[in-house]
């Protein structure tokens, strides 16, 4: 008779800081001292991936937003007591890393560790769970040589070569395209960020709301400048048309936040459902998968087996936002649709919001999926 496995849940505690670069957090296990991640057996009566935070905070003692659709799966044999295992399947949900508390139920049992996403595949024991820390990001590639030293060379030897500066003014431009875009995404992730923290507890909320206006108003100085380049430059590197596509729909997404924003501030609203905060936590992980995405634009061609992994993860998030949407309206009818009516047309139109900022993250991979198919 075949084993069936036990379902549980784990967290993937992660940091990427400016330059891209991705770290995740590893505990120790209790008994063998090996480096796992934080996990547990699901709980009745919450999500998957909530579980998954609270045996982050149990075991690492971290915060932070999680997304609630997993990575994926991976399994291994739990040795009982006995001697016997059991085979086990483990759902790993990405938490974005907020702050480690002073003190947490088993800090005296573990050990906490930050690690690269290459040290930490190698650190842990289920092969499965390698593939998913290392897939989690892959690392920013080097700028090739000819990106910043060239330009240096070149701009000496005009000024050494006065007839090269005529020649170099006649030259086409190319712009700075791929700046302007990833400098765009890093405003989707900030904003996305800020979003998330506005629904968590309610406080703070002003100044997050204005940290969302300050990444909007980022964004759209990024958008006038791609605009301008658009017209301006002689060399484009995609067709100008998907170049306006692209930008327009990275500056739709964010110009959605900030009408979230708006309307919080507008019903003066303090408190948010739970599906909305899971609503929020898949815009984070959608804005961390498109700043991922964006840089890899630069060579279609070797990237193209990634991007598409990305833009299929960022098609998965949309779809698990639908089913979420409908069961927070679901659930916000029943509570508040005929006692108070209000009430309900409002939260109703905070999900509306936040749905179509999911929805222009879907509408980023169907342009990337599109550069991928005719520039690949």
């Amino acid at each position: 008779m075949k084993e069936i496995a036990i379902r549980q849940v784990a967290a993937l505690p992660y940091q990427i800081d400016a330059t891209g670069h991705a770290r995740v957090m590893l505990i120790t296990s209790r008994e063998s001292r090996r480096w796992v991640v934080p996990k547990g057996n699901p709980v009745k009566g919450i999500a998957l991936h909530e579980a998954a935070a609270h045996e982050a905070f149990e075991e690492a003692g971290v915060t932070g937003i999680a997304c609630p659709t997993a990575l994926g799966e991976y399994r291994y044999a739990k040795r009982r007591r006995d001697g016997t295992t059991q085979s086990m399947n483990v759902a790993l949900f990405p938490l974005l890393f907020r702050e480690q508390a002073d003190e947490w139920p088993e800090q005296d049992e573990r050990e906490t560790c930050w690690f690269d996403l290459a040290d930490a595949a190698e650190a842990v024991d289920e092969p499965e769970l390698k593939v998913l820390i290392a897939g989690f990001r892959e690392p920013p590639a080097p700028t090739p040589l000819s990106e910043w030293a060239m330009p240096a060379v070149q701009s000496k030897m005009r000024e050494t070569l006065p007839i090269l500066r005529w020649f170099h003014a006649l030259m086409p431009q190319q712009g700075r395209f791929f700046e302007l875009f990833e400098a765009h995404a890093a405003t989707l992730v900030a904003g996305s960020e800020a979003l998330a923290e506005l629904f968590q507890d309610g406080a703070d909320i002003r100044a997050h709301i204005a940290e969302i206006i300050r990444r909007e108003h980022q964004a759209d100085d990024i958008t006038r400048e791609v605009l301008f380049d658009v017209r301006r430059v002689f060399v484009t590197p995609f067709d100008r048309s998907a170049i306006i596509d692209l930008i327009g729909t990275m500056d739709d997404a964010i110009d959605q936040m900030n009408a979230t924003g708006k309307s919080i501030e507008l019903y003066e609203l303090t408190t948010f459902e739970p599906q909305m905060r899971d609503m929020t936590g898949i815009i984070v992980e959608a804005a961390r998968v498109t700043a991922e995405a964006i840089p890899l634009l630069r060579r279609l061609g070797p990237n193209a087996q990634r991007l598409h992994e990305l833009t299929s993860r960022l098609i998965q998030l949309e779809g698990h936002a639908d089913e979420i949407h409908e069961a927070g309206l679901k659930a916000l009818f029943k509570a508040h649709g005929n006692s108070t009516p209000m009430t309900f047309i409002v939260g109703r139109e905070i999900y509306s919001h936040l749905e179509r900022i999911v929805d222009k993250f879907e509408d980023i991979a169907n342009e990337v999926q599109g550069l991928v198919i005719d520039h690949a």
